[in-house]
């Protein structure tokens, strides 16, 4: 029996919990009365918006909470700050409601019937017409983080006060009326510099160059321009290039702390940038790319801009970048396993989508196989092969200068945490434990040939 599984229809999204309180009306503290595992009862509208009055060239607000006596609350200070107000009581009407109106603005909650807020807020950025919408989150659960990696302009925890929620609108308001966005780019390397400044810049976006260190952080201190987010490129600068997130992290201005920053690198980060990188993700927005496509994507969501606006060149990149099959055609995968059951069952579907298949029997093989297709997209490699095994094989390829940025996702029929720590250890990507679900490989590979 093959050891891979054919796709399947993705299962539904699952969704975190958060904690229930009932919601007082302000200008006490006003809890979180939600959970964040949807409710299945479809809420009822009580709360009339101004769908029905809205004109040309109005700002409009969309509230997705279905707690209606909060939800009037923010309705109120929506029309003191000039918005028409958009109202919805769960996350599948929320949605529908943004796919329609396409606002200026969106609250979101967590805690929603039907559609959670999470998986509202990552439809609405897998949407390009819907994308660039700034998304202001207000929940019980802190992560805050979490929400500001996904786009969002901002975060606010309930139980929360008047102040609290005036606060929150006028970020909303700023963001809104804010048409020029600025980019700080940080590298070492003028030539690499120009390139991504290249590859960003429009009539709306004012990039910023900082050759090293100390001349980004005068201008960060210096405060004289509000960025909206921060690329950091580490190509050139292995090990030293991300000691500038230590100093983010401990900066006393908070607006600063939560700047996105996008780590661009080319290549596999060291063992002492992963680390430096997983331990300033719990206070920083920080995100990772391999790929100038990539860095483009991500640049795009931080800046809230409008996929239809930019470029012809930059939205034929995007395009690109988003057909989830369009990723795989031509590339070129080294498939290492004896067991020619599983070639034949992994190869069939994988050449199905476009892909050209290098075999080999062994950890030697695969070796062999590199030297002589040097332009391999791809491996993936069995761990439990004769003659060489898959680690002793992945060893010689990362130790070899010019394999050292080729992605490799292990398989193993022994799903034993020691192994998956030695694979990354030995230079693995990602790591699959058989039998292997096609649809997450297809997407694990997807991930890596994005870069």
């Amino acid at each position: 029996m093959s050891e891979y599984e054919t796709p399947a229809t993705p299962s539904p999204e699952q969704t975190q919990p958060s904690p229930a309180n009932p919601v007082p009306v302000a200008p006490k503290p006003l809890p979180d009365s939600k959970s964040a595992t949807p409710k299945k009862t479809q809420a009822v509208q009580v709360c009339d918006d101004d769908r029905k009055q809205l004109q040309a060239g109005d700002k409009t607000l969309l509230i997705i909470e279905d707690d209606d006596k909060f939800c009037r609350i923010l309705v109120n200070l929506a029309h003191q700050h000039d918005f028409k107000a958009l109202y919805a009581l769960d996350g599948e009407s929320g949605l529908n409601t943004a796919k329609e109106y396409l606002p200026s603005a969106i609250v979101l909650d967590i805690g929603l019937p039907l559609i959670d807020g999470w998986t509202v807020m990552e439809k609405l950025k897998d949407d390009p017409k819907t994308r660039h919408i700034p998304v202001h989150f207000i929940s019980g659960s802190d992560e805050q983080v979490d929400a500001r990696r996904m786009g969002a302009i901002g975060y606010l925890l309930k139980p929360v006060s008047m102040n609290g929620l005036s606060k929150a609108f006028q970020t909303i308001e700023g963001f809104v009326q804010k048409e020029l966005k600025h980019i700080l780019i940080i590298a070492d390397d003028t030539s690499s510099s120009e390139d991504i400044l290249q590859l960003l810049q429009s009539e709306a976006v004012q990039i910023t160059q900082a050759l090293n260190r100390a001349e980004a952080e005068n201008l960060l201190t210096q405060a004289e321009v509000d960025y909206d987010c921060i690329i950091f490129d580490i190509n050139n600068e292995p090990e030293t290039g991300l000691l500038l997130l230590k100093e983010l992290r401990l900066h006393e201005a908070e607006a600063t702390q939560s700047i996105p920053i996008i780590i661009y690198a080319e290549r596999r980060l060291t063992k002492k940038e992963e680390l430096l990188l997983n331990d300033c993700m719990n206070q920083l927005v920080v995100k990772s790319v391999r790929s100038p496509e990539h860095l483009l994507d991500e640049a795009v969501l931080f800046l809230h801009q409008i996929e239809s606006q930019l470029p012809e060149a930059q939205r034929q990149i995007l395009n690109r970048f988003h057909d989830k099959e369009a990723i795989f055609q031509g590339k070129k995968i080294l498939l290492a396993d004896d067991d020619m059951r599983n070639v034949f069952a992994l190869g069939s579907i994988l050449e199905e989508k476009g892909m050209e298949l290098v075999l080999a029997k062994n950890g030697k093989e695969a070796i062999e196989q590199l030297h002589q297709n040097s332009n391999i997209d791809l491996i993936l490699m069995d761990l439990m092969m004769p003659e060489m095994d898959g680690f002793e094989a992945m060893r010689q390829i990362r130790s070899d200068l010019h394999f050292q940025k080729v992605p490799i996702i292990a398989l193993t029929a022994k799903a034993m945490k020691k192994d998956r720590s030695k694979c990354i250890e030995l230079g693995a990507n990602d790591y699959l434990s058989k039998p292997i679900n096609m649809d997450k490989l297809l997407s694990l590979m997807r991930v890596w040939l994005y870069g």
